[in-house]
């Protein structure tokens, strides 16, 4: 649906294309898509942004700040 917002890439690139033009905004989506596709073909796991986030709080190597 329209102006319904899914997921933490649709904030990004929404926020990127305000801030820059259009051609760049798709290529920047494009690139962060195939990044997210090869992380899930190289892991083997399904997409999901909260499984990314618990992921990056509990890894030891540049943490989140609780």
């Amino acid at each position: 649906m329209p102006g319904e917002i899914w997921d933490p890439v649709d904030t990004w690139a929404l926020a990127l294309r305000a801030r820059t033009n259009h051609n760049k905004a798709t290529c920047a989506l494009a690139n962060k898509l195939a990044r997210i596709c090869y992380a899930c073909l190289r892991d083997g796991s399904a997409y999901g942004a909260v499984k990314r986030l618990e992921k990056k709080i509990t890894r030891s190597a540049y943490p989140i700040p609780a």
